[in-house]
């Protein structure tokens, strides 16, 4: 576009109206930041003062509409008690697949592979986090240690 047909305003419009459209990465990170609070059967209001923030605030980031911050993200996992890497598990293939592969460009990191969590329809099913508190009331690490025990012999051997 030349310079005498150029807008600035309708161009930094356009800019705003770019970043504040929910990113399908953000929906993804704002549903992992709300399965790991249920899991731990913390409110909305009680994990949004521990970082500082209105309950709102949890609401908007748990649904993608703000963007999480990686100082908000530190700070999150650090609440939550989970690895930065938590909020980016299970990411479905098409986001996954949009970052480089470090592999292919040849800065490989030293750090393994990491292994999902479960898919987030799964973990966020009612039993399942009834399960999930249930095991983690078990005081005692030794009866706590027998019950996963238990439960895989039960479970069939994955592929």
């Amino acid at each position: 576009m030349s310079s005498w047909n150029r807008n600035p305003a309708a161009e930094e419009n356009g800019r705003a109206d770019r970043e504040s459209r929910s990113s399908p990465i953000d929906a993804h990170v704002g549903s992992r930041i709300r399965l790991r609070r249920t899991l731990l059967g913390l409110s909305q209001e009680r994990l949004g003062d521990a970082l500082g923030l209105t309950f709102q605030q949890v609401q908007k980031y748990e649904r993608g509409i703000n963007r999480v911050g990686a100082s908000r993200l530190f700070d999150l996992a650090r609440v939550l008690d989970v690895p930065i890497s938590f909020f980016f598990d299970d990411m479905p293939e098409p986001l996954g697949s949009s970052a480089p592969n470090p592999a292919s460009t040849g800065f490989g990191g030293f750090a393994e592979a990491q292994t999902g969590f479960g898919s987030d329809q799964l973990m966020s099913r009612r039993e399942t986090i009834d399960l999930v508190r249930a095991y983690y009331r078990i005081s005692d690490p030794a009866v706590r240690k027998r019950v996963f025990d238990l439960i895989r012999s039960l479970a069939p051997d994955s592929p």
